[in-house]
């Protein structure tokens, strides 16, 4: 019987940490909204795949670089509260 994995369990994945290290460093480890450094950086998806024939989310570490932007915690909280992220159903 195959486990449910949480999306906060994936953030751990070696996958995933790479993929937020190289969008960081594409950002200049900066927020690309207001240009705060330092603090709690979170990678943002602008977008969430929902794969029909699996009816799961794609994995984070999936998304293309493109879909992926460094927001500091408050523009990234801001954000969610003003703007529902649009859903892709492949």
């Amino acid at each position: 019987m195959k486990t449910k994995v949480y999306y906060g369990e994936k953030l751990f994945d070696p996958r995933w940490i790479e993929k937020r290290k190289r969008i960081l460093h594409r950002d200049n480890n900066q927020c690309v909204i207001c240009g705060k450094t330092g603090g709690k950086l979170h990678i943002h998806h602008k977008q969430y795949h929902f794969i029909k024939r699996l009816q799961k989310h794609a994995d984070p570490w999936d998304y293309q670089d493109s879909l992926l932007t460094t927001l500091c915690e408050s523009c990234h909280s801001r954000g969610h509260y003003r703007y529902k992220v649009p859903v892709k159903y492949i």
